[in-house]
């Protein structure tokens, strides 16, 4: 094992990590999340703007910086542990595979891939190398939907039958990744998968059959990926799924859990920051709940450190991410084919639990984006 795969031989208190893509969300969340995590820090970028380089490594006092055909530098340079992959979602099998076989730890944003070969590949080289892999599924360490989990499971509401959840934000610009089809965008890679991954673990269970339709006004902006979605995801025990995804409607994020004696809704349920809240209603009472706004990038990084450090497998593995790209891909056959779709048996792994919430102090600001927009710019 390498020193970078064993921090702790060099007396790493921190792991140092490279963000790999600098754009929205890694200047928005991830790099100011650095600040509030005790384990983790911030050693170098990589991209190949190199204004956002200059401008990015002085505001964050990051010495080493990289363009993407360096990155074979930034990886054996000795300075790098692991890597935090923003990129948009078709690179994210090339630049985990490169980062595993140079023996760095890899924390990727979700959907982990674009097909399911590339997850596997994705989950090989890491075995291979003996190196940790983790998919940056944040809310698997939020504690308001680790919460819903803890109700859900304690029967609370009885039986859990039915989940519903709507997903939706204005996506304008053309130029965006997320609605570029060479690029891996639509609305279920990008958003959907966060209703899938609530519903599987909600439900603590993998889908068997799924359904989908897709809309689609005929906007320029949608010219490659649909507006919308509608999915329905049949689960064992004749439980369903639906929801609802879109990039053509109103911000709203919420998702509901029926059973047979109460609900509990989310609203909001998958925002990165800001206060998240639970309704709770059982025989006609409803409890509300509200959870502050915490630093959910930086939970991220200080438990992928603790993983590292600890030598222990991180929970959103990726058999994790490769479950919900499956899922993904059999919805899109279904919107194709215009039928139900049949899910082979995906493979059981651990899920998340309450015990591996973290609660991180808030990003202390909003920083200035450079060369960046949001979504809905």
């Amino acid at each position: 094992m390498t020193s970078s795969q064993n921090p702790s031989a060099n007396n790493h208190h921190k792991i140092r990590y490279a963000i790999v893509g600098l754009g929205w969300f890694a200047q928005q969340a991830a790099m100011p999340a650095f600040s509030q995590s005790e384990n983790s820090e911030l050693v170098a970028l990589v991209s190949d703007d190199p204004t956002k380089l200059q401008e990015l490594g002085q505001k964050y006092n990051v010495q080493h910086t990289y363009s993407y055909e360096q990155y074979e530098e930034c990886l054996t340079s000795g300075a790098v542990d692991a890597v935090y992959i923003a990129l948009p979602n078709h690179l994210h099998r090339e630049y985990t595979v490169r980062a595993a076989e140079q023996g760095i730890h890899v924390l990727c944003e979700k959907p982990m891939a674009v097909t399911a070969e590339e997850c596997e590949e994705m989950i090989s080289t890491c075995e291979s190398k003996n190196v940790k892999l983790m998919i940056a599924y944040r809310l698997h360490l939020e504690p308001a939907n680790l919460e819903a989990i803890e109700v859900v499971q304690s029967g609370q509401i009885g039986e859990p039958r039915i989940f519903n959840s709507v997903f939706t934000q204005q996506v304008t610009d053309e130029s965006n990744i997320r609605l570029q089809h060479e690029t891996g965008g639509g609305t279920l890679d990008d958003i959907g998968i966060y209703c899938i991954n609530a519903a599987r673990y909600l439900f603590q269970d993998e889908p068997t059959e799924v359904f989908a339709f897709a809309a689609n006004r005929g906007e320029k902006r949608f010219s490659e990926v649909e507006e919308m979605v509608t999915a329905i995801l049949r689960f064992s025990n004749e439980r369903l799924a639906t929801f609802t995804v879109s990039f053509g409607a109103a911000s709203v994020s919420t998702y509901q859990v029926v059973g047979t004696k109460g609900d509990l809704r989310l609203d909001p349920a998958y925002s990165w920051n800001g206060e998240l809240k639970h309704y709770l209603t059982i025989n006609g009472e409803t409890q509300e709940r509200s959870f502050p706004d915490h630093s959910q990038l930086a939970a991220e990084f200080t438990y992928f450190s603790n993983c590292i450090l600890q030598d222990s497998q991180p929970e959103p593995s990726g058999q994790e991410g490769l479950n919900d790209v499956r899922i993904i891909r059999s919805l899109y056959q279904s919107i194709k084919t215009g039928q139900p779709v049949k899910i082979a048996r995906l493979d059981e792994h651990q899920r998340p639990t309450v015990d591996q919430a973290i609660a991180s102090p808030p990003n202390p600001e909003q920083p200035d984006l450079v060369n960046a927009a949001t979504p809905s710019d």
